[in-house]
């Protein structure tokens, strides 16, 4: 029996790279090796990003290498997977580089679907017609169980350190923001039974995992009721927390909107769960976040971050922001800027807002900000908050911090003491700073005190005490 190899590119969120770890660990069970060339594959799988149309186009462009590469090789098949998949479908499939083409709904029909292909060179596609339907919600639900217990064995990233693991909470969003795709790609919120949860975690850390994260397109609406109880995200950090060899538990990412400050006051009350909060606030601006169907105005998501911060210790939040919304204008954008200022994070992802079709924002709003302004924007949040970091992170110069090692650092930082003959590590603490710093290989995966002896906006650097 001749040996099948897939090469495997992810695109996107966390949720993203989870389910091409998921796919991966299906094709191993099937007898598929991975490799990391393209030219070396008998399969290329693409797992696909919708949120934004700069996340489509780089898959588009990867396909156009693809399709080359078949002239050469024409036995090859390509399958696309993912939220982009949903979304086209048969558009994606007239591509003259695709072979198979699976939504989110259908992961643990790939593994077939590739055989199959290989086979006979035949097209193939399977997405679900209506993801927002309840039989849909009921196939998602079914997937989330047959497929996630994957995770066991298969790590995000093939040359990580498995001292920790993601494991999926909960798929799909019911919050129809105005701008976002995911509810039509990804479907109707859907949460997994506490219990297969604690299972998981419990088998993980059998297995050396000492960090778990929870993960969620909107993690704080986790809710599953089982007979006359309703569990809640709060209440499934305790029972994570309550596993022993867990030592830090994560949740990602959160929702301002309805966000029950019972999980604030878990955070507070046990030493596991990290202080970090990822809670995008997207606008500053009280007049686009009603355009947006946020749900929240601006005081309104400040004041819960107060109230986040007096309740937890050292919280470390970050947010995320979309500069050019249609009709934003410069007052908006000021008013996103203050709000910035106002909550200093530790860092914020930002983004040009671009169209996606089949949204409430790409059929009635125009997108009327020019791309200059869009950008000259962004530049300018990023400034600002890499400023407000730089700053902030100073209080940090002379402390000792607790870092989980993750291993060599990937990029070489300008920091690597005289005569130091260990390697640059990265580490992260708690409350998901990096901290880069020289020591032995042999403490990738583990934890470890640093001494802060210099900061950057993006960057902590130290000494192993």
């Amino acid at each position: 029996m001749n040996t099948k190899t897939i090469h495997i590119k992810s695109f996107g969120c966390q949720m993203n790279k989870l389910d091409s770890s998921l796919v991966t660990a299906a094709l191993a069970e099937r007898g598929f090796l991975l490799t990391g060339k393209a030219t070396e594959a008998d399969a290329v799988l693409i797992n696909t990003c919708s949120v934004r149309e700069h996340a489509e186009d780089r898959v588009l462009s990867h396909l156009g290498h693809l399709r080359h590469l078949k002239k050469t090789r024409p036995q090859l098949v390509v399958a696309v997977i993912g939220c982009m998949a949903q979304r086209m479908g048969e558009k994606l499939l007239a591509h003259e580089a695709v072979d198979v083409v699976a939504g989110p709904g259908q992961l643990h029909e790939v593994p077939e679907l590739i055989d199959n292909a290989l086979a006979d060179h035949q097209k193939r596609m399977h997405v679900l017609d209506n993801i927002r339907q309840p039989a849909a919600s009921e196939t998602i639900r079914d997937i989330s169980e047959r497929l996630d217990a994957f995770e066991l064995a298969y790590d995000s990233d093939a040359n990580h350190i498995k001292s920790q693991a993601f494991i999926r909470a909960m798929r799909g969003c019911n919050n129809f923001c105005t701008y976002c795709i995911v509810p039509y790609v990804r479907g109707p919120e859907v949460s997994r039974a506490p219990q297969a949860i604690i299972e998981q975690a419990g088998k993980l850390v059998g297995q050396g995992i000492r960090q778990i994260t929870l993960l969620g397109q909107t993690i704080n609406a986790y809710r599953y009721t089982a007979g006359d109880r309703t569990y809640t995200l709060a209440d499934l950090l305790e029972q994570v927390s309550a596993i022993d060899g867990v030592r830090w538990v994560r949740f990602i990412t959160s929702h301002p909107g309805q966000f029950d400050t019972s999980i604030l006051q878990v955070m507070a009350d046990l030493p596991k769960v990290c202080p970090y909060l990822h809670i995008p606030a997207q606008s500053g601006s009280d007049r686009v976040l009603k355009a947006m169907n946020r749900g929240y105005f601006a005081a309104r998501y400040v004041d819960l971050i107060d109230q986040a911060r007096a309740t937890v210790p050292d919280l470390a939040v970050a947010g995320d922001f979309i500069v050019g919304f249609p009709g934003e204008t410069n007052a908006d954008f000021e008013a996103t800027e203050a709000m910035i200022r106002r909550v200093r994070y530790k860092n914020c992802f930002v983004f040009k807002y671009s169209p996606r079709p089949g949204t409430h924002a790409d059929k009635r709003l125009a997108d009327d900000v020019p791309a200059e302004v869009k950008q000259a924007r962004n530049a300018r949040l990023l400034e600002v908050i890499s400023e407000i970091a730089e700053t902030d992170n100073r209080a940090f110069l002379g402390k000792t911090l607790e870092v989980l090692v993750e291993g060599p650092s990937k990029k070489p930082h300008l920091n690597k003491a005289e005569n130091q003959d260990n390697p640059q590590l990265i580490g992260r603490t708690s409350s998901d700073y990096i901290v880069v710093f020289n020591g032995p290989e042999t403490l990738a995966g583990k934890f470890a005190n640093v001494r802060i002896t210099k900061t950057a906006a993006l960057t902590l650097f130290g000494e192993l005490t």
